[in-house]
C-alpha cells in the first residue's frame, strides 16, 4: 500500500517529527513507501536523494483567516502536485499545523491515520485555531495513533475520540542503529561530559539544567540544538559555562552520543515519547531524565529518574560511580532493542490495510 504524507516545515527544520519523517518514508532505508512532501526553505539548498518534495508556499501562520487562507494555498498546490490515483493511504503527521487540514480539503476521499506528536497538543492549548484544527482533525481521522498511553490520555482530554479509534503504536529507532551502533571510545576522565541534545523550547528544560549543572567541577555541559534556539537561551541564561556544539544531523548526533558519558533529558512537561533517549540508550550512551508522562513509560527503570532539585547531585553521584554508569548502559541497550522501527512501520501498515475504504 502506498502512502502519501508530509509536513508543512522547511527542508532542513529540527524535532523528532521531522527525524520520524525520514525514518519511516525518506532515503533508501525507509520501510514504507510513501510520496513525501515538506516546504521549500527560505534560503534555496539542494535536495537530497530520496527527499522530499517541496513546496513553495508562502504565508505560513497558526491562527486567524490568514491561516486558513494558507490551508487553501497548500491544498492547491498538494492537488496539483500528487496524483490522487497514485496513493492508496494518507498519513497525517499531526493533528493540528497546516498540512493535516490542507491533506484532508485536497483528498477528501482517501482512509487518514493520524501520528500524533506533543507538538500538535502544546499548540492546541495555546492557538484557538490550532485546537479548532486538532478537533476537526480528530474527527475526520479513520485512525489516530499515539506512541504512548500518556498521549492518548491527552488526546481523549482534548478531543471527543472514541477509544477505538486511538491506537497505541510506539515510535522507532532505525534498525541499523540497533545493529550496528558506533563504537564508545574511552571516557575523558579529567572531564565528565554530559549532554544535552535536542530543541530548546521551554518545555524541554535546558534552562533549569544548565543552572543545575552547570559549573560543577569536572564536568563539561555540552549543548547540541539549533543555533538560533540556543543564541535566544543565551540571551536569557547565562551559557558561559556550556560548550555548544552545534546542530547535529543523524549521524552526527550518535557519533557525539559516543563521545559522552551521560544524555540528561530533563523536560518539564509531557513528552511524546523521547526518541532522542531511546537513539542514546542504543549508543551505549546512559540517560537521566526527569519523570513526566511518555518519558516514565518508555524508559522506565532503564535510565536514571532525577526531578530539578535533585539532577545536580543525581549527576554528580553517577559521575563518582562507575558501576552505575555501566549499568544504566547496560539497561538502556535492553530497552532500546524493543523500539525497532521495521516494528513500527509494520503497526502502521498494517493499520493502514484495516482502515481502507
Amino acid at each position: 500500500m502506498s502512502t502519501l504524507t508530509g509536513i508543512d516545515l522547511p527542508l532542513g527544520s529540527p524535532g523528532g517529527s521531522v527525524e520520524l519523517l525520514y525514518d519511516l518514508y525518506l532515503g533508501p532505508e525507509a520501510p514504507i513507501d510513501a510520496a513525501v512532501f515538506m516546504l521549500a526553505p527560505d534560503r534555496p539548498r539542494g535536495g537530497a536523494a530520496g527527499g522530499p518534495k517541496l513546496l513553495d508556499v508562502p504565508g505560513k501562520q497558526l491562527d486567524g483567516p490568514s491561516f486558513w487562507s494558507y490551508v487553501d494555498n497548500l491544498a492547491t498546490a498538494l492537488g496539483s502536485t500528487f496524483d490522487e490515483d497514485s496513493f492508496d493511504a494518507i498519513h497525517l503527521q499531526h493533528l493540528g499545523f497546516g498540512a493535516t487540514p490542507a491533506l484532508l480539503k485536497a483528498f477528501p476521499e482517501h482512509p487518514r491515520i493520524a501520528l500524533v506528536h506533543g507538538t500538535d497538543l502544546l499548540f492546541a492549548a495555546d492557538h484557538p485555531t490550532q485546537r479548532e484544527v486538532l478537533l476537526r482533525s480528530a474527527r475526520l481521522a479513520d485512525s489516530i495513533v499515539v506512541p504512548t498511553s500518556a498521549m492518548a490520555d491527552l488526546v481523549r482530554e482534548m478531543a471527543p475520540v472514541g477509544p477505538d479509534r486511538i491506537v497505541r503504536v510506539p515510535w522507532g529507532i532505525p534498525d541499523r542503529l540497533l545493529s550496528d551502533p558506533p563504537v564508545r571510545g574511552p571516557s575523558a576522565r579529567d572531564s565528565f561530559r554530559v549532554l544535552y541534545a535536542g530543541r530548546l523550547t521551554a518545555e524541554k528544560g535546558a534552562a533549569e539544567l544548565i543552572a543545575a549543572v552547570s559549573g560543577l567541577p569536572d564536568l563539561t555541559l555540552c549543548i547540541a540544538a539549533p543555533e538560533h534556539e540556543f543564541a535566544a537561551l543565551s540571551a536569557t541564561v547565562d551559557t558561559a559555562g556550556v560548550e555548544y556544539l552545534g546542530w547535529f544531523d543523524r549521524e552526527e548526533l550518535w557519533q557525539a552520543f559516543a563521545r559522552h558519558d551521560l544524555l540528561v533529558v530533563p523536560s518539564t512537561t509531557l513528552e511524546a515519547f523521547g526518541l532522542v533517549a531511546v537513539e542514546a540508550q542504543a549508543c551505549g550512551l546512559p540517560v537521566v531524565y526527569q519523570p513526566v508522562p511518555g518519558l516514565t513509560e518508555v524508559l522506565g527503570d532503564s535510565a536514571a529518574r532525577s526531578d530539578a532539585r535533585s539532577l545536580a547531585d543525581t549527576v554528580r553521584s553517577l559521575q563518582k560511580d562507575d558501576a552505575a554508569l555501566a549499568d544504566l548502559r547496560a539497561a538502556g541497550s535492553r530497552n532500546a532493542a524493543r523500539f525497532p522501527l521495521s516494528a513500527t512501520a509494520a503497526e502502521l501498515e498494517s493499520l493502514a490495510s484495516q482502515v481502507r475504504r
